[in-house]
């Protein structure tokens, strides 16, 4: 009797340490109560000892070297721009340019009310009161200010405040002048900031460059919108798929103290590419050109002094000479690692050429000077150069591809020195003088710290440890997240061709025997002699990494609520992602989804031969990539897959844009194979169960609604069954108006009725 007490009680106490409080889906995606604080959200002043802030009682001027020191500027603001969410300092940092009323136009375009504050004067005049613009930017100098409306250039100056109209047939869906088409928005844009810039100042502010996109011959796509009506409204863009007319892209420069243009740039054939312009330190204006295939980038100079004109054509031609060349058998990524030099004669640039992304320094002349990073990692981003102390600030994957570390390394080839020993993700924000950088570390079991450091390492200040979140984590006893590898069984011998109808580029795609990285979240509770049903969360997309040593603060929350009632949750980077250099990320070459599938089903494979998992009750669920990767696994490895969701899938690659598309598989004229091989909508049949949902926003402008339709009918044909939720009025994120929370909602039913 004693004995069964006793045990009664341990199970008890027991229980007890393993109770949770319950997470719900309003506190993941209607409260996001476990969403963490990411530091403040500040800019430095030229000085580079103080930092600015903005509310609604002005602007905080702090001083780094004393967070006691805190002067207020109030702004004295008319009431239409009272409520401004952004603000960025004239050069000079006596004007602000302020944007009100942001309306959004695709995933990083907006239009917009812009403002010019006067700091000296307190007088706000609007940039332009006519319509709303784009690309409101300040020249060098603060006198004026470029800016688009109605698809055309315009530059005001500040001093007059007079409006000159640089270009006239700007017009919609048919050219386009100093901002991006949609497919350079999307597939050319910087990971982070504002979209792709496609009009710059030159550094003394006497010229412009800008980028003339004409649509016409571009295709459109229909957009349905659903607002209450007796009609729905409908609209339209140009969105240019696989083999499809791209815009026709040509670069111009205006020169400002003249008042006229100078002319167009040399060198670019119809169907290329300019992803990027930029200035040297000396006013020399560079052309980033990339062919339609992107196995080739060079980077032109202008040469303005050498205005050719052409009598048949009337235009007014400047020549080019090339700067640099860059290749590869399968494509070549565009980055923003260009970091011109003042002395005028070098630059900086990163490189697979090495097998792994690099830094480099190149001279003007084009040859090579020195690699300045080298080994078996990835530098994922170049934060800068201080050409006083002659010193760059870089970030790799490292000491493990899942990690982050920041660098300091010296431009004379010197060894650098490691600023963030601990593993984890650290990331880096420097000030203009690299004298102090704000640090924001965290791990996958820990939310960020966001602290303050000067120019040896110093700790300053700590802004954040997210406190409030790790109390949280305790008090809801959040599971902890593991990482692991395994090698999958080698390739079958076809992986050695890249595709039946092209011819293989040298390369050999089937990277076998290598380890590929998860992790794994098991439940608080967990009990090794039990069997649990895992669900795979996935992405797996070229380039990309979910298997990363770092914190998950949205997403991740509604996988502890899974935990919390009985799932395990996983993720593996397949083939083609990133952080492993050049040949795991382009293996997938022209197979695009071949690879990737089979190692998520090896991964399954793999989980499933685990003694604590349930290998009858395995599924997959992913959105965009993930939801094409899910939707190929549930077919494609049915007997290993008991059920997936997929939201917003492409099904069909020829359905999705050329840029990225053609980037990884070419045109379905020369593999036409790779192309059939690896749409999930050709193998509708292979469904088994019925245990399969997609979803999908019907004014999703990136993946089309198209894709899910086409798979439904697919679907239909074979008389499978499946579920389906759709999203009127919404795009590719599926959110606002609670929407998110709706869609949340039925993916967790569907786990836990189907899984």
């Amino acid at each position: 009797m004693k004995k069964t007490i006793a045990l009664l009680c341990f199970l008890l106490s027991s229980n007890f340490l393993f109770a949770q409080k319950e997470i719900t889906l309003d506190d993941c995606f209607l409260n996001f109560q476990f969403y963490p604080e990411s530091g403040p959200d500040f800019q430095y002043l030229a000085d580079g000892i103080h930092y600015v802030e903005a509310d609604a009682r002005g602007l905080h001027i702090h001083d780094v070297r004393d967070e006691k020191v805190d002067s207020v500027v109030a702004l004295q603001l008319p009431a239409e721009v009272k409520q401004y969410d952004q603000f960025d300092f004239s050069e000079d940092e006596t004007k602000l340019l302020l944007r009100t009323g942001k309306q959004p136009v695709y995933r990083h375009s907006v239009l917009a009310n812009y403002f010019v504050y006067d700091l000296k004067t307190a007088q706000t005049i609007p940039v332009y009161d006519v319509e709303k613009q784009q690309f409101a930017c300040f020249s060098p100098d603060g006198t004026q200010v470029a800016f688009v409306a109605g698809n055309n250039l315009y530059i005001k100056d500040l001093m007059s405040n007079k409006v000159t109209q640089i270009t006239r047939d700007g017009e919609k869906n048919k050219v386009i002048n100093g901002l991006p088409d949609w497919v350079y928005e999307e597939e050319f844009s910087p990971v982070s900031g504002e979209g792709m810039v496609a009009a710059k100042w030159s550094p003394d502010g006497s010229r412009i460059a800008f980028i003339r996109f004409d649509e016409r011959e571009v295709p459109e796509f229909p957009l349905t919108w659903y607002q209450g009506g007796m009609y729905p409204r409908e609209t339209s863009f140009k969105y240019p798929k696989v083999g499809e007319p791209n815009s026709v892209v040509s670069v111009h420069l205006y020169d400002v103290d003249a008042g006229r243009a100078i002319g167009q740039i040399m060198g670019l054939e119809k169907d290329d590419y300019v992803p990027r312009i930029h200035w040297t330190t000396d006013n020399q204006l560079v052309v980033t050109r990339l062919n339609r295939r992107q196995d080739t980038l060079e980077l032109l100079i202008a040469l303005h002094n050498r205005v050719l004109y052409d009598d048949d054509d009337k235009t007014n031609w400047i020549p080019v000479r090339p700067l640099l060349r860059e290749t590869d058998p399968a494509y070549v990524d565009v980055h923003d690692n260009l970091v011109f030099l003042k002395n005028g004669r070098q630059f900086l640039w990163t490189s697979e050429q090495s097998g792994f992304q690099h830094l480099y320094l190149y001279g003007t002349d084009g040859k090579l000077i020195r690699a300045l990073t080298s080994g078996n990692f990835e530098v994922t981003e170049v934060y800068g150069l201080d050409e006083k102390t002659g010193r760059f600030y870089y970030q790799t994957a490292t000491p493990t591809p899942m990690d982050r570390q920041v660098w300091e390394g010296n431009i004379d080839g010197s060894a650098p020195r490691l600023l963030t020993p601990d593993a984890g993700a650290h990331d880096a924000s420097f000030s203009p003088s690299f004298d102090f950088y704000t640090l924001k570390w965290s791990d996958a079991n820990t939310p960020p710290v966001v602290t303050l450091h000067d120019r040896s390492g110093k700790v300053l200040r700590t802004f954040t440890n997210n406190e409030r979140v790790n109390n949280l984590r305790r008090e809801y006893g959040f599971a902890r997240k593991e990482f692991f590898s395994f090698t999958p069984a080698p390739a079958s011998p076809s992986a050695s061709k890249w595709a039946a109808n092209e011819t293989n580029s040298g390369d050999n795609p089937a990277i076998t025997g290598v380890g590929l990285n998860g992790w794994i979240l098991k439940p608080a509770n967990f009990d090794s002699t039990r069997k649990y049903p895992v669900l795979f969360d996935n992405y797996g997309g070229p380039g990309s990494q979910t298997v990363q040593n770092q914190y998950d603060g949205f997403v991740g929350t509604w996988h502890q609520m899974l935990t919390q009632k009985g799932y395990i949750i996983v993720s593996v980077d397949n083939r083609g992602t990133g952080g492993r250099g050049r040949d795991f990320k382009k293996c997938t070459q022209l197979q695009l989804g071949k690879y990737e599938t089979e190692d998520q089903i090896a991964a399954a494979r793999y989980l499933g031969s685990l003694p604590f998992v349930d290998a009858g009750r395995i599924g997959i669920w992913g959105w965009s990539f993930g939801g094409y990767l899910s939707t190929s696994c549930i077919l494609k490895g049915n007997n290993v897959f008991k059920m997936a969701m997929a939201v917003a899938p492409v099904v069909n690659w020829k359905w999705y844009d050329s840029a990225y598309t053609e980037r990884f598989m070419h045109t379905m004229q020369n593999n036409a194979k790779g192309y059939e091989d690896n749409s999930p909508i050709n193998f509708a049949e292979q469904l088994r169960g019925g245990n399969y949902l997609i979803c999908h926003g019907i004014a999703d402008d990136n993946v089309h609604w198209q894709q899910t339709v086409e798979m439904i009918n697919a679907l239909i044909k074979a008389n499978k069954q499946f579920e389906t939720y759709y999203y009127p009025n919404r795009n590719h994120d599926i959110s606002g108006k609670n929407a998110t929370r709706h869609l949340f909602t039925k993916l967790t039913t569907f786990v836990m009725n189907k899984l």
